[in-house]
């Protein structure tokens, strides 16, 4: 079976400030069923919205984690699979 790691370095600073706790819940929650369960079950969560996406974002995906805010992360080629979560932002309708 192959890991999964997930790399929330470039996010973590938000965590205290900017975004709310359930949304930091919710990242955390990810992020076990990602390490647990691999990523590519974890894409299967309708709920997730678990999307590649286009144009200047071409490369990365998006899940969504409320109405509100969205989650975009990459994966690197490396040993293990890492997901490398690179921004957290809350998305206006």
């Amino acid at each position: 079976m192959v890991r999964h790691r997930v790399d929330l370095s470039e996010v973590e600073h938000l965590f205290l400030k900017k975004i709310p706790k359930p949304i930091v819940e919710r990242i955390f929650l990810w992020v076990r069923r990602v390490e647990m369960n691999g990523l590519l079950e974890t894409r299967k969560i309708i709920g997730l919205h678990d999307e590649p996406l286009k144009g200047d974002r071409a490369g990365q995906r998006s899940i969504r984690l409320n109405l509100a805010y969205r989650l975009f992360y990459i994966e690197l080629p490396e040993d293990v699979i890492v997901v490398k979560v690179i921004e957290v932002n809350k998305h206006d309708h």
